[in-house]
């Protein structure tokens, strides 16, 4: 059984994707619930939300265009405690080729690191799963405060403002040309 759903609909903008839910967040049955962490206040702060969230309206993310998973699901605790054996890497594998979201968001370096079997750094990978794009954060965990860097969150938004303006057809372009053009 998960420890918390996840929050997945086909082609959403970013999906977030921890190591595995907190202590604090399986608890109250809410993602980056934990005390200190920064994730729901970033959000809004760099303009991914138009709101501040609180940790247990998670499932509104979607609204959004924004989605929630982990890589390691029947699980939870600090990433000290979690071994290799509780990631399952094929498993969120699947899940990105399946739902296709335009970015991939590690919300730690620890994370990315597990699914892809390598040290990465922070910001735009140039791996892909798909056409899905990956994308490194600085976690926003209370616990790894002295890592922060709020930039690498402000170069995802930019990052999937430039995406979403790539999806939304320029619809009174299209209107124009039809007046302009019109078919005879």
């Amino acid at each position: 059984m998960n420890v918390l759903r996840d929050v997945l609909t086909r082609d959403l903008d970013v999906v977030f994707c921890g190591t595995a839910a907190g202590n604090e967040s399986a608890r109250r049955k809410a993602y980056y619930a934990g005390p200190g962490n920064s994730f729901w206040a970033t959000l809004f702060r760099v303009g991914l939300t138009p709101r501040q969230l609180e940790p247990e309206q998670y499932e509104d993310l979607h609204c959004f265009r924004l989605g929630l998973t982990d890589l390691a699901k029947h699980t939870s605790g600090s990433d000290r405690d979690l071994l290799a054996s509780d990631f399952d890497r094929k498993g969120l594998r699947e899940k990105i080729l399946k739902y296709r979201p335009r970015i991939l968001a590690f919300t730690s370096k620890r994370a990315a690191e597990e699914f892809l079997g390598r040290e990465v750094g922070y910001g735009l990978l140039p791996d892909r799963i798909g056409d899905t794009a990956l994308f490194v954060l600085p976690s926003p965990s209370g616990a790894a405060r002295r890592y922060w860097n709020e930039q690498h969150w402000q170069e995802l938004a930019r990052l999937r403002d430039a995406l979403a303006d790539e999806r939304t057809p320029n619809v009174a372009f299209e209107r124009d040309a039809s007046t302009r053009f019109p078919s005879t």
